[in-house]
């Protein structure tokens, strides 16, 4: 595993030591800090099921130890692919406690990003439910296990299929074993090497594989959680998926755990389920996305529960409009708090103590003053504060590589090391205003047009919940300008409404949109994410049927 990866180079790792940044504590090592302190307080809340930390140690302990006997070790990769929830949580503890890495595959991928995970990483194990919606994962288990000779185990949550492990068996084996402790102490983590594997957004290509060392991964815990104010009182509420580093880590359940405090899991995004649950937990921190905050903002509900724990709302995913973060003030009485980051390292927050305009309108600053950040051009030359370039970054958090793709690597580093994040953003000082994608503009016969400052316009109206603006082909200008809008209930909208509301706003004319699709969702990644490219193939398949006259 170690040598397909690409690690800090010595001297940086020196001064990262040196430093203290890097503790030399393993992820189980900052867990069992936290179990230590205060083993009677409750880790983990899901519906009427409460853990405490001792809890957490003992279930987590029984399947480490069933998988050790099982012959898993320290390096070996398991493709981890188990929705929200208690076992979620159990099992990623119980890899990391022995070493193993958790490659985290997102509920949503399906038979061809599994296969290539497992093939990419050689995992030697598949962890998954028997079945959701219709999908049956024991199926693509034991499609795995005849193509891959390396994946020796599938383990189901759930009835296991033949040949396969099931959850129950494993707890049952961990706990019968009065020796569980003294095998796990014998176990030997090395806190520099790869401790979870992430994976990049994929929405171009199949993911990339992002190797996270146990104490770089500890260290973006401890920077997350100390911005966003956590300590043993908060109640964190992760919505989106575990898998994804924003829920996992950043701040996430591993910093909620870190500093001692409670993770309670959501069983839906739905407005309901979110607000009874904080209602019934005292939720004190979210973690959620632009398209849920503007559900929530519009739900005429709201006043039927008691949100009064509610301390922080942070969005992740795409940039939060700054009417929306002052309604969150206004009307949720909460402070938003902007996440802007990458799996693959630097995470960016609004400080909760900034001013409004800070609040308000940017995307946070770097977690750590050893973030370095810089602002360039096409050519790679550093711009000044104030202009508009592509950011890139080095750190103690943030990887020097992907894992065993130096092509991949070649483009997605500079020379110096530095990762390109493919955002064009200004910066002042250290704060951070992000202007969208590098590659999310349209090209209008010359005239280019910005999507995000579009969207956000289009926000503006009130009609519209949400918008996405895409590319469509255009023989004449090459490309042209189509939003989706998905409209609030009972509200219409038509293409004349959308010109008129954009001249009122006094926009330039090339930026005003030449066609109006009208959707009831748009379509999203696990994590929230809009997928853009979908919709640039509906609206190039539905212009398509209109030149033949279908």
């Amino acid at each position: 595993m170690q040598q397909g990866c690409v690690f800090w180079p010595k001297e940086a790792a020196r001064h990262y030591r040196e430093s203290g940044l890097w503790s030399g504590q393993t992820l189980w090592d900052m867990m069992a800090q936290s179990i230590a302190r205060t083993p009677d307080k409750t880790a983990l809340v899901s519906g009427e099921l409460r853990l405490n930390y001792r809890a957490l140690d003992e279930q987590s302990a029984s399947l480490a130890a069933a998988l050790l006997a099982r012959g898993l070790q320290p390096l070996d990769r398991v493709v981890l692919h188990l929705p929200n929830g208690v076992e979620f949580i159990l099992y990623y503890l119980a890899l990391v406690r022995i070493g193993a890495i958790p490659v985290m595959a997102l509920r949503a991928h399906r038979d061809t990003e599994i296969r290539h995970f497992t093939r990419a990483s050689q995992a030697v194990a598949y962890i998954a439910p028997d079945a959701i919606r219709g999908f049956d994962y024991r199926a693509l288990g034991q499609a795995l296990r005849q193509e891959f000779a390396h994946l020796k185990h599938v383990v189901i949550v759930g009835q296991a299929g033949a040949g396969q492990i099931s959850h129950e068996e494993l707890v049952r084996e961990g706990q019968a074993m009065t020796d569980r402790q003294l095998r796990l102490a014998a176990v030997r983590v090395d806190a520099e090497a790869v401790g979870t594997i992430l994976l990049s957004g994929g929405t171009t290509s199949l993911p990339k594989l992002i190797p996270r060392t146990h104490q770089d991964y500890v260290l973006n815990a401890r920077l997350c959680g100390a911005a966003t104010g956590f300590n043993a009182d908060t109640v964190f509420m992760p919505i989106l998926p575990l898998a994804h580093n924003y829920n996992l880590c950043s701040p996430g359940i591993l910093a909620t755990f870190c500093y001692g405090g409670t993770v309670a899991l959501c069983p839906s995004t739905e407005t309901a389920d979110i607000f009874q649950t904080v209602q019934q937990h005292g939720v004190t921190v979210i973690a959620a996305a632009r398209p849920l905050v503007a559900r929530w903002l519009d739900d005429a509900s709201i006043g039927q529960y008691d949100l009064s724990s509610l301390k922080v709302v942070q969005n992740g995913g795409t940039r939060m409009p700054p009417e929306f973060r002052r309604r969150m003030m206004q009307e949720l009485h909460v402070t938003p708090q902007e996440v802007y980051g990458t799996a693959e390292g630097l995470i960016n927050m609004t400080p909760l103590n900034a001013s409004e305009d800070i609040l308000l309108n940017s995307s946070g600053e770097p977690v750590s003053e050893f973030d370095e950040i810089k602002i360039i051009d096409e050519e790679g030359n550093e711009l000044p504060d104030g202009v508009a370039g592509e950011l890139v970054t080095r750190g103690p958090y943030t990887i020097c590589g992907y894992y065993d793709a130096p092509e991949v690597n070649a483009s997605a580093f500079t020379p110096d090391g530095f990762y390109k994040m493919g955002d064009v953003v200004r910066k002042h000082g250290r704060t951070l205003y992000v202007e969208g994608r590098k590659k999310d503009v349209i090209n209008r016969g010359g005239e280019k047009i910005d999507c995000e400052d579009v969207e956000n316009i289009l926000l503006l109206h009130p009609a519209v919940q949400t918008a996405s603006l895409v590319a469509m082909p255009d023989k004449e200008f090459g490309e042209k300008a189509c939003a989706f809008v998905v409209l609030k209930a009972g509200q219409p909208f038509s293409f004349a409404d959308m010109v008129a509301h954009m001249k009122r706003i006094k926009v330039a004319a090339f930026n005003i949109p030449e066609r109006l699709e009208v959707v009831d969702a748009l379509p999203t990644s696990p994590v929230g994410k809009v997928l853009k490219r979908e919709l640039r193939q509906i609206i190039t398949d539905h212009l398509a049927r209109e030149a033949t006259g279908q």
